[in-house]
């Protein structure tokens, strides 16, 4: 038996039901239970949320978020042939676990879960990006979710902490910034996975704001921030001339050198710039 519960170990879960990570689903499979367990820890009291997980593969967040008192555990997996091993989950914690066998960028998950909610995930590295987005860019603040424990490759974890100035400054750092807390909260090597990926890992914890930090219409951010992060060794007059035609007297009005570049504008700036266009 595993340290954290009753259920067997990783590694025979697996081989009993014959769970090699697929590279077409951006699967690494997390075997170390006490890392699962700890990364469940990095997501908060529990006791009284719903937790969302996608991508739980044979189930060892899932285990480490129930060990550690999450209230219920919604788990969205792609994988079909995870379900046998999510269901003796779910038998060894019954009425605790629910799990969906679907696409996380298809399926609507609020219909199965009652706030307060909390997203915990070791998400697949084919999709995290999308789905961070996602959950940053709701069209109304605050979302559903209070915080996000999510795990992804290092270098994507420190483009959402990044601050300005820096090469990893960019669209994720904005969006999760302005609406949320974000920090680096563990590290983890490619020998903790099975496969071992080629790069480290990390885990980002994402505390909901109760409102932005600076006002700015959402899509009109974005839309703004995407264009000049698309062209970003530009001088922003360039990379943003085809959003409007008068954009270097927008820039100037919201106290940005039209000759500056994108990764040398905070996020109070954008934001400025962005309500130039509110209408």
């Amino acid at each position: 038996m595993s340290a954290i519960d009753n259920l067997p170990p990783l590694r025979n879960v697996i081989a009993t039901h014959g769970l090699s990570a697929r590279k077409a689903l951006g699967q690494n499979f997390l075997l170390d239970l006490n890392l699962t367990a700890k990364i469940a820890r990095r997501a908060g009291d529990l006791s009284e949320c719903d937790v969302l997980e996608i991508g739980p593969g044979p189930g060892g967040l899932t285990r480490g978020l129930l060990a550690e008192g999450a209230r219920r555990v919604l788990a969205i997996e792609k994988d079909e042939r995870c379900m046998p091993a999510l269901a003796e989950i779910g038998a060894a914690y019954p009425g605790q676990l629910q799990v969906i066998n679907g696409d996380a960028l298809e399926v609507d998950p609020l219909s199965h879960l009652t706030p307060p909610i909390r997203v915990a995930a070791n998400l697949p590295y084919n999709v995290g990006t999308e789905l961070l987005v996602r959950w940053l860019t709701p069209a109304e603040w605050p979302p559903f979710w209070e915080s996000l424990t999510l795990m992804f490759q290092r270098e994507v974890a420190e483009r959402i902490i990044a601050a300005p100035g820096s090469k990893a400054y960019g669209r994720l750092a904005l969006l999760a910034q302005w609406r949320a807390d974000a920090k680096i909260v563990m590290h983890l090597p490619p020998e903790a996975f099975s496969p071992p990926p080629k790069v480290h890992s990390a885990v980002v914890h994402l505390t909901a704001l109760p409102e932005p930090r600076y006002p700015a219409d959402a899509a009109i951010l974005s839309r703004i921030v995407a264009a000049a992060f698309n062209q970003r060794r530009k001088m922003l007059r360039g990379s943003l001339k085809g959003q409007a035609p008068d954009i270097e007297d927008r820039l100037i009005s919201a106290g940005i050198k039209p000759t500056e570049r994108a990764e040398q504008v905070s996020l109070e700036q954008f934001c400025a710039l962005a309500r130039t266009f509110d209408a």
